[in-house]
């Protein structure tokens, strides 16, 4: 069963506006930027998958997927992340994917072991994994066999619209749920939080302030 990852980012320098309040936007480009390269770098280490795709239209995004051999597919036309997505599996599926996983790059305490505990999970055709946020609203990361099981439908609630859908397709479900999968980083208090988890993570990209001399 082949699998390929395709991991949807919007411009660095432009995403995360709903931080501004507390990080200014060299500070945002700059986390975008980190936790891309993190991402990056745990799907190198998994050798169950075939193949890593970013999808983007930011040059410096996919410049930097590429130094860790991703396949890139710049963006353009009509913008929306839904439609990127469809557009990323017909490269998927030119290379012979038969399983898709839709990966955030916004998640900052993924690891390689809970990545592939995930894929091991992928035992069937005609199965969907599911992991939303914390929130039980979006989706965190998705992975469908065979490729076209759903119509994507990321955005707010769209954990449920995905569930709806693979459940009318007769479709094996999963609900994947961890702490680290869960906690993606959309608002100032999402930030918080992952500060006040590194207690308990090794891993640290940023402290508010740390640029400003707070």
């Amino acid at each position: 069963m082949s699998l390929w990852v395709i991991i949807p980012v919007k411009p660095l320098r432009r995403s995360k506006s709903r931080l501004s309040d507390v990080l200014n936007e060299d500070e945002r480009t700059l986390l975008n930027y980190h936790m891309l390269e993190n991402t990056l770098s745990i799907l190198k280490e998994i050798h169950n998958i075939d193949g890593v795709l970013v999808v983007s239209r930011d040059p410096g995004a996919l410049a930097l997927a590429r130094t860790f051999e991703a396949r890139t597919l710049q963006e353009d036309g009509e913008p929306g992340l839904n439609l990127a997505l469809k557009r990323a599996v017909v490269v998927a599926k030119a290379y012979s994917a038969n399983s898709i996983m839709v990966l955030p790059a916004d998640l900052p305490l993924i690891t390689c072991k809970e990545i592939e505990s995930v894929i091991d999970k992928l035992d069937a055709n005609n199965k969907m994994i599911i992991s939303p946020d914390r929130r039980m609203s979006g989706t965190n990361m998705l992975i469908v066999s065979p490729v076209d099981l759903v119509e994507f439908s990321f955005g707010p609630g769209s954990f449920e619209r995905h569930v709806r859908q693979a459940q009318a397709k007769g479709a094996h479900i999963d609900v994947y749920q961890l702490e680290s999968i869960g906690l993606d980083i959309d608002l100032p208090e999402d930030l918080d939080l992952y500060q006040k988890m590194q207690v308990f993570h090794s891993k640290e990209f940023f402290k508010v302030g740390q640029q400003r001399g707070d």
